[in-house]
């Protein structure tokens, strides 16, 4: 089941999920709103190739807005730090955003029980569209598990500090 505004708040109240930093005001009746930090990550290559750690630039998103182009992905992160060993965290869009056609997740939207870091955002938009940094971009929401579980451990992604491009790479060697 997926928790409530209201079990979200309890469960950062005994430090079973941890939003860093948290808004009160941000928790919604099942979700809780993140927003989006100041960098963007941009492949340099068009062709990127699964075996290898592809080039990136980063790109800063100005207080005045930054136009993102179509068909172009774009890396960015969640200026809060997410934690929990209880529950899964997963990630959506806000119908607000998706409605602009701006698209916060290609596929990644799933998190693992026991991650701990900042969310890598997969962005993408359907017409040029000017973005801004803190806004209120997705929002995370938590499902409880049943079963005997393992934590995510994974060194690929776990405490991250930025924005991580795909290190699926390691996955070949």
């Amino acid at each position: 089941m997926i928790l409530s505004g209201k079990e979200i708040l309890k469960n950062i109240e005994s430090k079973d999920i941890i939003i860093e930093p948290f808004d009160k005001s941000r928790v919604n009746p099942n979700s809780y709103n993140l927003t989006l930090s100041d960098e963007l990550l941009v492949y340099e290559n068009d062709l990127l190739d699964m075996k290898i750690p592809n080039e990136t630039r980063l790109i800063k998103i100005p207080e005045e807005g930054l136009v993102l182009e179509p068909n172009k992905l774009y890396l960015g992160r969640t200026n809060e730090f997410t934690k929990t060993e209880k529950f899964v965290p997963m990630l959506e869009g806000r119908s607000s955003t998706g409605r602009l056609g701006l698209f916060i997740h290609v596929t990644a939207g799933f998190g693992d029980i026991g991650f701990a870091g900042y969310w890598t955002l997969e962005i993408f938009c359907v017409q040029p569209i000017k973005i801004y940094p803190n806004t209120q971009i997705c929002q995370i929401y938590y499902h409880d598990i049943h079963g005997e579980y393992d934590l995510y451990k994974s060194g690929k992604y776990q405490n991250n500090t930025g924005i991580q491009p795909s290190l699926m790479y390691k996955d070949f060697e």
